[in-house]
């Protein structure tokens, strides 16, 4: 039986104020519990580089690395074993047919009418966040709307919760002596849109990880989600274990943040989306996230630096510290619109760039977000933001749609709606 070290554990329950000092103290302790940062380092690499270069060959094939599945393959529960142990294998899928296209449409062409109906080209400010960088063009590429028709349509529909189920399900929901949380259960986690049109030139963003940055390293209940890492013993890592996850806090502070556990990221595409036009990519290795905890350790990054991570931002990934996971890079396949894809909340992303974008590149953002007490108290404080139209707590009060017309009542729940705002 292998034995489980005593770990470390920071005292901070939110960042300290003085990071650095933290970031010290910090490598200290985790090279005396690792005992061999270099040989752990290079486990780890020799793990993730077979799977790399399984990806490298697909790739060079033509095939996408994302596996596919269908809606009603969900549905009617027949979903090849195969690519269920593909899903868990790359962190990531697409799920065809997830809304018929007609329905996409609609839905697409209900938010322009929204936006317009209330004028928005006018009202809008400007960037509320520093998540994302500023546009030339007079309209925004994230638009900072939350309770549009469309938008609560899709989240509390039986086709949406079916397939958060089906997600929820990848993970290990009991350990640790607990039961982390309840996969049948979806809450509401209220997100924005974007609409990208034909003839954008953009520089996308570059990769990343969302779900803490420095937060992985400095509090406690992340140091508890990696602490076999943290113990030197990678062969226990499970990137599926829901241990301690729901007792995280994330980008506190921020003008952007998370409140909720999400099991898993995603958008709905509101119309037919190709690959080479600035889409989403992954890098498809859940396991990348115990080379992103190491690298900071090694002996070429400075003791107060983490490899670029800085308070309240997302985690970046680069050529300089990160070269060996960017050989993964894998973009989403050609969508239909109502396809859905889905990625583990670990997983580095990004947005490819695009020059002279052909075609629309326009999706709604709703994650898995499953029943635990953090998601529940967050969907309640969520639906108080709703019935006054203001924005959410997570991001910037911008309250743009606080007297719109149009927007999606309370009266208008369905029950999946009220219980997705914890409503019982």
């Amino acid at each position: 039986m292998t034995t489980i070290k005593k770990l470390p554990y920071s005292s901070h329950s939110v960042l300290p104020s003085d990071v650095q000092r933290s970031i010290r103290e910090m490598k200290v302790k985790w090279r005396e519990s690792i005992g061999g940062v270099p040989a752990l380092m290079a486990t780890i690499m020799a793990d993730l580089e077979n799977e790399i270069e399984d990806i490298e060959r697909s790739q060079a094939q033509g095939k996408s690395v994302w596996p596919e599945i269908t809606y009603e393959q969900i549905h009617r529960q027949t979903v090849p074993e195969s690519i269920i142990a593909l899903i868990k294998k790359r962190g990531c899928a697409v799920i065809r047919g997830h809304f018929s296209p007609e329905q996409a449409q609609q839905w697409d062409e209900a938010l322009v009418e929204y936006v317009d109906r209330n004028d928005f080209d006018n009202q809008y400010r400007g960037p509320g966040d520093d998540f994302f960088g500023t546009l030339s063009a007079s309209r925004p590429e994230i638009f900072p709307i939350y309770w549009s028709s469309s938008q609560m349509e899709a989240r509390q529909s039986h086709r949406m919760h079916e397939v958060q189920h089906f997600l929820n399900g990848f993970w290990k929901v009991e350990s640790e002596g607990r039961r982390w949380f309840d996969p049948t259960v979806s809450y509401i986690y209220p997100d924005r849109v974007r609409r990208r049109p034909p003839g954008t030139t953009s520089n996308g963003l570059g990769p990343h990880t969302d779900s803490g940055a420095l937060e992985r390293w400095l509090l406690p209940a992340y140091q508890q989600v990696f602490r076999h890492i943290l113990a030197g013993q990678y062969e226990l890592y499970d990137p599926w274990d829901a241990a301690y996850r729901p007792d995280v806090n994330e980008y506190e502070g921020g003008t952007t943040k998370c409140s909720a556990f999400r099991t898993f990221q995603g958008w709905t595409a509101l119309c037919d989306i190709k690959h080479d036009q600035g889409v989403l990519f992954t890098i498809p290795l859940p396991a990348a996230m115990a080379y992103l905890l190491v690298r900071p350790l090694l002996e070429d990054v400075e003791e107060d630096e983490l490899c670029g991570v800085s308070p309240r931002r997302v985690l970046p990934v680069d050529e300089k510290w990160h070269s060996l996971l960017l050989r993964a890079k894998a973009l989403i396949p050609d969508l239909t619109a109502g396809d859905s894809v889905w990625w583990h909340c670990d997983l580095i992303h990004g947005v490819a760039p695009v020059k002279n974008q052909q075609g629309w590149g326009n999706v709604m953002y709703i994650p898995a977000a499953p029943g635990c007490e953090k998601n529940r108290r967050y969907a309640q404080q969520c639906a108080e933001n709703f019935k006054k139209g203001r924005s959410p707590d997570d991001f910037p009060e911008e309250h743009y749609e606080a007297n719109w017309q149009g927007r999606f009542q309370w009266e208008e729940l369905s029950e999946f709606g009220k219980e997705g705002f914890g409503e019982v």
